[in-house]
């Protein structure tokens, strides 16, 4: 065991030491932050400038420019005439102008329009017209058939229907919103670590097979105490960025508002709601991912030793990263059902559990009996795939050359 602690030490004073573990615990808050605003900053839409370009023969056209003038859109309008359209054009181009709005007596009889800018990629600005085009629409044609616009605007009242969350039992204060966002945040941190500090075991070892170094190792201590040593190790220190992430983490979420702010989008922020995190369910996300760190690295370790070059790790890791994949892709159909058949069957298989039970748990009320089990298997998995590893491990640290087929790996494998 003392042995062990060595390399456990080791693995972790040279990470820790390291640049570039420094860098990864900086920029792991710095993703969280932009997974909530960034999509928002995009989405925004923020003020634009534009024109309307007036070829009805009413004076609808005035009464649409009014309607969009507001906080959204600075409007004027303008006639439709030859030439119109090419020196509009112009002053989209040369950044003048964010972009101008044909509309003409379709709008009102079938709900035609063109818009036209340098940007029509931002669905915020499209659906913000679309909604202003709509309504101004919507209204003229009721006063053209003697209806008063006001009545039927009272009689298309928005529902606002409330979403509480039943978990174990008994109704908690959780949206729909908290709960997506708490399994979908969930699925993407563990998806990114597990397969982060996967491939840093792999480098490790592919990194002290080519340079020799493992042989002096080896000789002081057994294959299976230097796999034991590394795992431990890099998951001390993978436990010690998430205690950084979850820090910064939590003091981005309690000033969010004030970021959001700065970031020029005080309205948006409400579009993310902030996840209850239980004591349970950080229990659950600290389980699956070690037990998801632990049944991973020790698949990466394998390929690292059976491997002699970085070019025959990413080949080999081709295969255990998909099982990994499997789970995050179907993240959203279990989002969507956390009790189906596919989603229970991805939380019951180890390769799959470490995402899907977390995510199924968060989107979900699950009865105990189904973590239990999820549990035992993935314990049960990491057993025998850490057994299987440690044989490949044993023999494949030391070979060097050409990479061993399969039936030769079985074959270590098959050895006592």
């Amino acid at each position: 065991m003392r042995k062990v602690w060595a390399v456990v030490r080791r693995e972790f004073v040279e990470r820790v030491r390291t640049r570039a573990m420094w860098i990864s615990a900086v920029l792991g808050p710095v993703f969280f932050a932009a997974m909530i605003f960034l999509p928002l900053l995009l989405a925004g839409g923020g003020h634009k400038t534009i024109v309307v370009v007036d070829a009805t023969t009413t004076a609808f056209g005035e009464r649409v420019a009014r309607g969009l003038q507001g906080a959204n859109f600075t409007v004027a309008r303008v006639a439709s005439r030859p030439g119109v359209l090419d020196s509009l054009t112009v002053e989209v181009s040369d950044g003048r102008l964010d972009g101008f709005l044909l509309i003409s007596d379709s709008l009102l009889e079938a709900g035609a329009a063109e818009y036209r800018a340098s940007n029509v990629s931002s669905f915020t600005t499209i659906e913000r017209l679309e909604r202003g085009l709509q309504q101004i629409a919507v209204r003229a044609r009721l006063e053209r058939e003697g209806v008063d616009p006001a009545v039927v605007g009272r009689a298309q009242l928005r529902m606002d229907l409330s979403t509480k969350k039943i978990a174990r039992g008994r109704t908690v204060e959780e949206s729909a919103g908290q709960s997506f966002s708490l399994a979908y945040f969930m699925g993407i941190i563990l998806y990114i670590a597990i397969t982060l500090y996967g491939v840093n075991v792999m480098n490790s070892v592919l990194e002290e097979k080519t340079t020799r170094i493992v042989e002096v190792l080896i000789s002081s201590l057994r294959p299976a105490q230097l796999m034991a040593g590394k795992l431990l190790g890099v998951g001390a220190v993978s436990l010690l960025q998430f205690v950084i992430w979850g820090v910064s983490a939590g003091l981005m979420l309690g000033h969010r508002a004030s970021i959001a702010a700065r970031l020029g989008m005080p309205g948006e922020v409400s579009v993310f709601e902030v996840p209850d995190v239980t004591l349970a369910t950080g229990v659950v996300f600290l389980v699956y991912f070690l037990g998801g760190f632990f049944l991973y690295s020790a698949m990466f370790a394998a390929v690292g030793a059976i491997s002699s070059s970085e070019q025959e790790a990413r080949q080999a890791q081709v295969p255990v990263t998909l099982l990994l994949l499997v789970s995050f892709m179907g993240m959203f159909s279990m989002l969507n059902d956390p009790d189906s058949t596919f989603a229970v069957t991805l939380s019951i298989v180890p390769f799959t559990s470490p995402i899907a039970m977390p995510v199924r748990w968060a989107a979900g009320s699950l009865p105990l009996s189904e973590v239990v089990l999820s549990v035992a298997t993935l314990v049960v998995g990491i057993i025998v795939v850490t057994a299987v590893a440690a044989r490949i491990y044993r023999v494949g640290i030391l070979m060097t050359g050409k990479r061993p087929a399969l039936r030769e790996v079985i074959r270590w494998v098959g050895r006592a």
